[in-house]
Parts: C-alpha cells; sequence; structure tokens
C-alpha cells in the first residue's frame, strides 16, 4: 500500500533528479524551445518540496493536488500548467483514501495523463511529454520499473520524430533529431517513482 509519506518521498526524489538534470533539459529545450524548461522546473519542484515541508498533507491525494497547484502557480510556460495537471488530476481521482495500491494509482495516473492530453491536445507522437507518460501508464499497475524504462524509451523515441504540438511544432522538420525537453523530464519523473518504490519495498 502506498500513504501520504511515499508521495511525498516521490516528488523529493523527482525534485532531486531535475535539480540534477536541469542543464540538460535546458540544453534540449535550447534545440527546439524557449531554452528555460530546466530551470523552469527547478523553480517548480523546489517550491514543491518547500510547501510539502509546510504543510504535509495527509493523504495521497492531498499531497498531490497541493503539489500540482504549487507547480501551476510557481511555472513559467507550458510546463507548469501541463505538470500541475498531471498531479492534481492524479490526486483528484485518488480522492480522499489514506493508502491506496499499486492499481489504484495506476488507475489514478493514467486520469492524470489523460488530463495532460485533453489541456494540450496532444497524444502519442507528436513528440510531447505524453510520448513518455502513456507508454508509462500501460505498465505501471504492473511494475513501477517497468514504466520507468517505458517512460525512458519513450523519451528517446522522440529524437526522429516531428514535433506537431507545442513551441517546438513551430520549426517544422527542423525540430527532427532532437530528444524532447517534456518526454525527458516526464521520464525523470517516472524513474524517480520507481526508486522511491524500490527504496521503500513498493515496487
Amino acid at each position: 500500500m502506498l500513504d501520504a509519506d511515499f508521495f511525498r518521498r516521490w516528488l523529493v526524489a523527482a525534485a532531486a533528479s531535475v535539480e540534477r538534470e536541469a542543464d540538460r533539459l535546458t540544453e534540449l529545450d535550447s534545440a527546439i524551445g524557449d531554452a528555460d524548461h530546466g530551470s523552469n522546473l527547478r523553480r517548480g519542484f523546489t517550491a514543491v518540496t518547500a510547501v510539502l515541508d509546510e504543510d504535509a498533507p495527509a493523504t495521497p491525494g492531498a499531497v498531490l493536488t497541493l503539489a500540482g497547484r504549487q507547480l501551476i502557480s510557481t511555472v513559467g510556460g507550458a510546463s507548469g500548467p501541463l505538470y500541475g495537471t498531471l498531479l492534481r488530476r492524479t490526486g483528484k481521482a485518488l480522492g480522499e483514501e489514506a493508502e491506496v495500491t499499486r492499481e489504484r494509482f495506476a488507475e489514478a495516473f493514467a486520469a492524470g495523463v489523460a488530463a495532460v492530453g485533453q489541456l494540450g491536445g496532444a497524444g502519442a507522437g507528436d513528440k510531447t511529454m505524453l510520448d513518455a507518460l502513456l507508454p508509462a501508464t500501460e505498465v505501471l499497475a504492473a511494475s513501477f520499473d517497468d514504466a520507468a524504462e517505458a517512460a525512458r524509451a519513450g523519451a528517446e523515441a522522440t529524437v526522429p520524430l516531428q514535433a506537431r504540438k507545442g513551441r517546438a511544432s513551430y520549426l517544422g522538420e527542423r525540430s527532427i533529431g532532437h530528444q524532447d525537453p517534456g518526454a525527458t523530464s516526464a521520464a525523470l519523473l517516472v524513474e524517480a517513482l520507481a526508486r522511491t518504490a524500490r527504496n521503500g519495498g513498493a515496487a
């Protein structure tokens, strides 16, 4: 079973990953975006860890809802609303349960991913964060480690794609040959989830 502390530890782990990879994310974004993806996410996840330290919500849903709200209010560009929507919608789907199963979380996460697609009008193959998130949702209920691998592979598979959504889509064919920064950061999020589960015995 996964409790509020598990989700708090996941987001702290995600923040550490973003901090470590921020320069790489910005470098990827400089090729096909606004060169601010890493710095924006670093600011957002730093704020998330701070607010979770202050508030310490008691349920998984409350942890994710608070984190999503914080990302929306502190991250500029598209990534704040998109990641905020992912976490808020997942948290809302979890409701007020004190503990959730991995399967229950996987269902809620899929709802969050679907909300991201609706918000951005994107789908698989559009060279966005969904190219990492959608493959992860397919195997999340079975294995967090498999979900992390699927997300990582999905991010890498964006290299030959032409962007059809977001800032990168303005480049047309020039977006081909670059790994999508949003898919890359989404893979970091899922990898942090798997790492947290391994450390907590919930994998």
